[in-house]
């Protein structure tokens, strides 16, 4: 029997659920893989091996030497470069695409009408709830990516409380529209090292350490700044599993943002 081919909203939906997971959670007992692949009428076997396809065109897993099929990676090529070059458009299309196979799953028609892709969100209709909708729907997508990169621990100080960490913008959301949902733009921080870095009391230098302030250094002596900032002055951050941080995004940062 011939090998079914995987369509683009298969493939998108797959590089959705590449984006949310850590990179050791690729493999076919995962709940979230088993659950996609059911969707899709797949074995679990093939999505634990897509994801890793997608994993082989990631620069990061690339230095590793992690590799995929070769007789199936340009489809896989296409939708990495696809995303990457429309990371805002490829987010809420993959999460609507997603939406939609569970609707399906559930019974539910994905009709214009439907619940599950509501008529808000079809195209040519740009109103303000459908706007409303992709902001949502880009958020979550983009927070689980950010966390699951990180390992859903804060890069400065690996505190792994979920409820206290921020996909946090490098460049800062005015400043670059075209760079708000590049993952590569982000870090995961926690509250207290998110506003740091917001208000350019500390940096993540291009060499991937932690720089601080004088306006924090100013502050001492004190316990907390001493446990909180100082501890990790001059320290490497934790380094995501994929998307790592561009060197542009941080130098920008550290000249504009950045109160040295």
């Amino acid at each position: 029997m011939a090998r079914q081919l995987w369509t683009r909203d298969e493939l998108i939906v797959a590089f959705n659920l590449y984006c949310k997971l850590p990179f050791g959670k690729y493999h076919r007992s995962n709940r979230q893989v088993v659950e996609l692949a059911q969707l899709l009428g797949r074995t679990p076997s093939a999505v634990a091996m897509k994801l890793c396809n997608f994993a082989s065109h990631d620069p990061t897993h690339q230095r590793r030497g992690v590799g995929g099929l070769k007789n199936s990676s340009r489809s896989d090529e296409v939708i990495w470069n696809e995303f990457n070059a429309n990371w805002d458009g490829l987010a809420v299309e993959s999460e609507l695409a997603l939406e939609g196979l569970k609707g399906r799953a559930a019974g539910v028609s994905p009709t214009p009408s439907s619940p599950t892709i509501p008529d808000e969100l079809q195209p040519n209709t740009p109103t303000e709830t459908q706007r409303v909708v992709a902001v949502r729907l880009r958020q979550r997508f983009f927070r689980l990516t950010i966390l699951a990169s990180y390992g859903t621990r804060c890069c400065v100080c690996s505190l792994n409380c979920g409820s206290l960490l921020v996909a946090s913008h490098i460049v800062p959301w005015a400043a670059r529209p075209d760079l708000r949902v590049n993952p590569r733009n982000w870090l995961c921080l926690c509250a207290i090292h998110d506003k740091a870095f917001d208000r350019g009391l500390m940096t993540v230098t291009e060499s991937l350490t932690v720089s601080l302030s004088d306006s924090i250094r100013r502050c001492l002596p004190a316990a907390v700044i001493e446990s909180v900032f100082t501890a990790y002055d001059g320290q490497p951050i934790q380094l995501p599993e994929k998307f790592s941080p561009d060197a542009e995004f941080l130098r920008y940062h550290n000249e504009q943002v950045f109160s040295a």
